[in-house]
């Protein structure tokens, strides 16, 4: 009976040992054992079932993946003097477990050291470069002829750099102070820039007036074209018109020439026809001349008068 508890004792002994003494890690952790606080060995990265020793070992696990900084919205001064609001973001990883743990233990150490290097080379880039430079990617398509800018204040301005080579250049600087941390910055993103209120009240009512400037601009080359089109169709018109009387006064012509010719075709005759002719040409006349109210002064001799004398 004795030999049966010591048995079970000693299995029991034997299966907390064990149990103390395997750890697991998954593919996404990388471990650095500790023993009494010193690293011991060299860091674990590949996954499964490993050993340690009971009471005197300690795990410290790692993530492989890429993590997250989110940076806090910090006010920063452009070259030509600008505040402006910028809020980042950046990916990193712990790429040496084992320099990491000797230089900031955990995550909460490489968040903090993260937030004084990444936010410091943010405002040192940033300080060394106008404000056009941090708020556009780049330059406008459209040209604007006669247009005198300033780079320092006016968002229309030609950019040299742009907000992408300043990240590129925020994240190597980073990069380089990260490197003896056993992490290493994989990417950096400006999340938003806005600029403070005083600058952008200024830089809006600098927006507006070249915007309206250029409205302006467009207008009046609308107005002159307008006004062109509208000469060339008075013109047009105005040819139409006199081809249009030209045509109808030649057709006129032509058929009082016919007319006429058939006039004196008819009254060459005979007597008769050409005495009728000229008795209802003169009775035509008496018609459109005279009315009620035509006072006639003529003379006895008067062909006006011969067909009045011999009624």
């Amino acid at each position: 009976m004795k030999k049966l508890k010591y048995l079970i004792i000693l299995l029991a002994i034997i299966i907390l040992g064990a149990f103390l003494s395997l750890y697991i890690t998954d593919e996404t952790e990388q471990v650095i054992v500790t023993r009494l606080g010193k690293p011991v060995g060299e860091p674990i990265i590949n996954p499964g079932v490993h050993f340690k020793m009971p009471f005197l070992d300690t795990p410290h696990f790692f993530d492989k993946r890429f993590l997250e900084w989110d940076g806090q919205r910090n006010q920063v001064p452009t070259k030509n003097k600008r505040f402006i609001w910028v809020d980042a973001y950046a990916r990193w990883q712990i790429v040496d477990p084992l320099l990491f743990y000797k230089r900031l233990r955990d995550e909460r150490g490489a968040h903090s050291r993260l937030d004084g290097i990444i936010d410091g080379e943010t405002r040192n880039v940033i300080a060394n470069n106008d404000l056009i430079e941090v708020v556009r990617s780049s330059n406008r398509s459209e040209k604007i002829a006669d247009t005198i800018v300033s780079q320092e204040t006016d968002p229309l301005a030609e950019i040299k750099i742009g907000r992408h080579k300043i990240a590129e250049k925020v994240l190597e600087n980073a990069q380089k102070r990260t490197s003896d941390l056993g992490i290493k910055i994989l990417d950096f993103k400006f999340k938003r820039i806005n600029y403070v209120k005083e600058v952008q009240e200024k830089v809006f009512g600098r927006m507006i007036t070249e915007r309206k400037r250029i409205a302006d601009k467009y207008r009046s080359e609308g107005e002159g074209e307008a006004s062109r089109i509208g000469g060339e169709k008075d013109r047009e018109l105005q040819r139409i018109r006199s081809e249009a009387f030209k045509t109808a006064e030649e057709i006129k012509g032509k058929a009082d020439a016919k007319a006429t010719a058939i006039y004196t075709n008819a009254y060459n005759k005979n007597v008769q026809s050409r005495d009728f002719y000229e008795f209802t040409k003169t009775m035509d006349t008496y018609k459109n001349t005279i009315d009620s109210s035509t006072k006639l002064i003529l003379s006895t001799e008067s062909d006006f008068y011969k067909f009045l004398k011999e009624k």
